[in-house]
């Protein structure tokens, strides 16, 4: 690059990696979409960048289904595939700039790491004006051994060692010589492949708020270092749903199949008490009902069994940056018996919502054979949910 372009005229791209399953942490779904202090965990890193003056667009690159509930991205934002690793993650975002000029930046980003801070931002771009590649660091505050098993060694000395962080900055041709370079080999570090090349690799100062969400205890410590950020609204829906009793059909009810002479009649498999809460959830959410986004006349759900719309509702929470808080149903029913089968109905429902089954409270009832309950005719459920959701 000609040292006559003034770096401040170069354009700058983020490439935001989204596409880590977390396994890790222990959550029932992509961390990428953790609610943390009110929104998804890749949110925060997508609206820091975003909001940054000197980016002009970026490309997040995740999975299909992280991609499924991120329905909006910024303007100048595009998708891209993740890889079977981080480094092909990271070629699919180059691949997806390929039409950027090699003067641009790029700013490369784990959605793992949500405590962007425009000022590290300004300090890694601020490094670029005469240097080809920055990463952020931070001291290591902790004595280091040599452990092996067991038995702890040697201290090792801490004074020349530095723990490196995300986002890391490049010019864009030197990140793409480097990956082209490094080609069939295996690397979870950006810089690391640029130092192949021989360039030196600038450290500025990083930000405790970088921590990354690695295991589940890293939930709460981020949610103390960015929760001060982060405003959330409590919403409550209510969901009600009537299904008939025929004769010789199977009986779902609560995500289990029941023993009895009668089953629900319905588009799909009819649990009324799954119906109930997907009902609550969306209402909550303000998103409709099951009708508007599983519609009767549509056949591609008839005999579905309705633990996906539950799980889609549940998803739909996810994508919104919220959570479920409790969700509490009642089962009306003059027969079968409910009593006997709560804990299963409990455990299951929690199962699909990936919520404690403490969150969860199963009852049941009857109308004192009054109406059409009370007749043995049908079947009702009432649920109410509780949410948390990010304040707009």
């Amino acid at each position: 690059m000609s040292d006559s372009v003034p770096v401040p005229s170069l354009r700058v791209a983020s490439i935001l990696l989204a596409g880590g399953r977390g396994t890790r942490a222990g959550f029932a779904h992509p961390k990428q979409l953790q609610p943390l202090g009110g929104k998804p965990l890749l949110r925060w890193s997508l609206d820091a960048l975003s909001a940054h003056p000197r980016v002009s667009g970026g490309v997040l690159v995740a999975s299909d289904d992280v991609m499924a509930l991120t329905p909006e991205l910024p303007e100048g934002w595009i998708f891209a595939a993740a890889g079977a690793e981080r480094q092909q993650s990271v070629e699919n975002g180059l691949l997806a700039i390929a039409d950027w000029e090699d003067d641009a930046l790029v700013l490369v980003h784990d959605a793992a790491r949500p405590g962007i801070e425009a000022a590290v931002i300004d300090r890694l771009l601020g490094a670029l004006e005469t240097a080809e590649a920055a990463i952020p660091t931070l001291p290591v505050p902790d004595t280091l051994v040599h452990q092996a098993g067991e038995e702890a060694g040697d201290v090792v000395d801490r004074s020349a060692l530095a723990r490196v962080q995300t986002p890391q900055a490049f010019r864009l041709g030197t990140l793409r010589r480097a990956h082209a370079a490094a080609a069939g080999e295996t690397a979870t570090d950006d810089a690391q492949l640029v130092r192949g090349l021989g360039i030196p690799v600038v450290a500025v100062a990083g930000d405790a708020r970088l921590h990354k969400l690695t295991y589940g205890e890293d939930q709460a410590i981020l949610e103390g270092l960015l929760g001060a950020r982060a405003k959330t609204r409590t919403a409550v829906g209510m969901g009600y749903d009537v299904h008939r009793l025929v004769a010789g059909k199977p009986l779902w009810i609560g995500g289990i199949e029941i023993e009895y002479s009668h089953g629900l009649e319905g588009h799909s498999d009819a649990d009324v008490a799954l119906h109930a809460l997907t009902d609550a959830i969306l209402g909550a959410l303000g998103e409709g009902d099951i009708g508007t986004h599983f519609p009767p006349t549509d056949p591609a759900w008839r005999g579905a069994a309705s633990w996906r719309f539950l799980d889609f509702a549940a998803r739909r929470v996810e994508a919104a940056g919220g959570r479920i808080d409790h969700a509490d149903l009642t089962i009306v029913a003059e027969a079968p018996k409910i009593g006997p089968h709560r804990g299963p109905i409990r455990a299951r429902i929690a199962e699909i919502l990936a919520i404690p089954p403490a969150h969860i409270s199963v009852k049941a009832t009857t109308t004192e054979r009054l109406g059409f309950t009370g007749r043995r005719e049908g079947i009702a459920a009432q649920a109410v949910v509780t949410l948390q959701l990010p304040e707009t």
